[in-house]
């Protein structure tokens, strides 16, 4: 698992992204960026550090009567939510409101899902700035290493759609939860082997999963800007939690955009039931 002797190295690298004036369609849903997943998307960023959590959310939430989904963040082992800083503001750049706990053994996801706690509250308060502004349909977890198990963990809660496991360990048990999941592995990955990530995606048979396999990429890979996992992991927040068809295309049916992607991927893999869902309609 990531180590906490890496902190220092790899806060002074996190690099942040460039801001961009919002943007959003007049119905209040939030707009298709097309299919440059990796783009810094339409939202000015603000993040707000607390004792248990630190969330990234767009600065001007609701400016078109539109909610933002929620996803829940864990942190590898020894980490901070500070290591991710440039991926999760990335995604909240989408449209995505990021509740990344703070802690650096989120394994059992405790404040993972007690960062859904948190927003149901402040949506529900006439005097936040989150007031009416939380898509609390629409919620997925995601995390690296120990927090990519805990992804998984999190999942379990009723209130999760969709994981997104990124270099997950081994605690954890996909049997018990009932999302869609994407699991990412490293090719060179040595402290998580990509075939321990087989093993759970195997495991996810009674939901739809995919397993991506990042070409080349190391344990530490997906640290900063998310790396090549950056834009794959957002088209899939986009789809399950935006209902974006043209990130829908980018996974599913028979012209499934990553699925020849052989200059991203040494592999690839979607179960039966995620051979089940259609492509986009149009």
């Amino acid at each position: 698992m990531l180590g906490s002797a890496l902190l220092a190295v790899v806060l002074a690298a996190v690099a942040t992204p460039g801001a961009a004036v919002a943007a959003e369609e007049p119905t209040g849903r939030i707009a298709s960026l097309g299919t440059d997943w990796g783009q810094t998307g339409p939202y000015e960023v603000n993040v707000d550090i607390g004792v248990v959590h630190t969330f990234y959310h767009p600065r001007d939430m609701g400016r078109s009567g539109e909610r933002h989904p929620v996803v829940i963040w864990g942190n590898g082992t020894g980490a901070v939510p500070g290591i991710y800083s440039s991926l999760l503001r990335h995604w909240a750049s989408q449209g995505f409101i990021v509740a990344a706990a703070n802690t650096p053994t989120s394994n059992f996801a405790v404040s993972m899902r007690a960062g859904i706690d948190v927003l149901e509250k402040w949506n529900a308060d006439s005097g936040s700035p989150f007031h009416g502004k939380v898509d609390l349909e629409h919620i997925g977890s995601a995390g690296h290493s120990q927090g990519g198990a805990a992804a998984v963990n999190a999942a379990i809660d009723p209130r999760v759609d969709t994981a997104v496991p990124i270099q997950p360990g081994p605690i954890a048990d996909p049997d018990l939860m009932d999302e869609p999941v994407f699991y990412l592995a490293g090719q060179r990955d040595l402290t998580v082997w990509p075939a321990l990530v087989k093993a759970l995606h195997r495991d996810s048979d009674h939901v739809p999963a995919v397993y991506g396999e990042v070409r080349s990429a190391g344990h530490l890979s997906s640290i900063g800007d998310g790396g090549d996992f950056r834009a794959p992991t957002t088209a899939w927040l986009r789809f399950w939690l935006m209902g974006d068809e043209r990130a829908r295309g980018a996974f599913f049916g028979p012209g499934c955009g990553y699925c020849p992607a052989d200059d991203l991927w040494s592999g690839w893999h979607r179960n039966a039931e995620a051979l089940r869902i259609p492509g986009p309609s149009a």
